[in-house]
């Protein structure tokens, strides 16, 4: 009984020890695997991030911000139109309360009164939501509709582009910051200084663009036309015949000054006439004398 125990007792002792060498070398193996990736870790912070890696990166960040990025229509409205009216002032009057009733601004006003007509062009910044409401006003009270041009635009796919372009250039912009602080020498710190000066000059026009179609997009723009037409008639008009008068004198002196100053611009030729006229009663005189002789 005892040779069997004591071999058994051997045995078992024999595995115990292999199981704790097992265990020591296993735990020796996740300590060097520890200290090679703190040591990885401590090479990559103290040495600067190559442009390949910020490349790869951005690339990477450009897909997911493609997957990611959602942005809804980009619509555009613009109009023009023109409306002959009766009374220009009245008409002014009634755009005005027009303007103000759908939340819009005038953004720009010209008027101008010629002998045949007066014109008031008015351009017109109204909310998208109101553009349609403030186009049927006008069609509808204020007067006889001469033009009407309404257009759409859709940017949704530019504005897109741009939005993704424009976060792509800030990631860049945020890797090459990260790349100064830890450049070597004085060369890379010029050239890294010089790609973030023109990622920041390249995002500033990026804004720009955005905030310029946001804009466009969120006020639409018409160009409205008023015109009275004025009729030469003494009694529907205040333009009667003293004033038609006056105008067809006026009229004629104009056209005196212009004939005579026509006359006076051929003056070269009225400076030759007089040796044209001289030669030709020589050569007369001469001809005159040769036949008398003859004779």
């Amino acid at each position: 009984m005892k040779k069997i125990l004591l071999p058994l007792f051997c045995f078992i002792l024999i595995n115990c020890k292999k199981g704790e060498t097992q265990a020591v070398n296993s735990s020796l193996v996740d300590v060097v695997q520890e200290d090679k990736a703190i040591a990885l870790d401590a090479a990559k912070s103290a040495s600067p991030i190559p442009p390949s890696s910020v490349a790869e990166t951005a690339s990477k960040n450009e897909s997911n911000s493609t997957d990611t990025t959602i942005i809804s229509k980009k619509i555009i409205k613009n109009g023009n139109m023109r409306i002959q009216v009766g009374d220009i002032r009245k008409a002014q009057n009634q755009i005005n309360s027009i303007i103000k009733n759908n939340q819009a601004y005038i953004q720009k006003e010209e008027f101008q009164n010629t002998d045949t007509d007066d014109n008031l062009d008015i351009t017109i910044r109204v909310p998208h939501k109101n553009f349609d409401a403030l186009v049927n006003s006008f069609s509808e009270g204020v007067g006889s509709v001469l033009s009407k041009n309404i257009s759409s635009d859709d940017v949704t796919e530019e504005y897109t582009d741009v939005s993704i372009k424009l976060a792509n250039k800030k990631i860049y912009l945020e890797k090459y910051r990260d790349m100064l602080k830890s450049a070597k020498t004085t060369k890379d710190m010029l050239e890294i200084q010089e790609n973030i000066r023109e990622l920041e000059d390249e995002i500033d026009v990026s804004e720009g663009r955005l905030r310029f179609i946001d804009d466009r997009v969120n006020y639409s723009t018409l160009n409205l036309s008023l015109y009275k037409e004025k009729v030469r008639s003494s009694t529907t008009s205040k333009i009667g015949f003293g004033s038609r008068f006056g105008d067809s004198v006026t009229e004629g002196w104009n056209s005196f000054i212009a004939f005579f100053l026509g006359i006076i611009s051929f003056w070269p030729f009225f400076l030759l006439i007089p040796v044209f006229i001289f030669i030709w009663r020589k050569w007369r005189n001469r001809k005159k004398k040769f036949n008398e002789n003859n004779e």
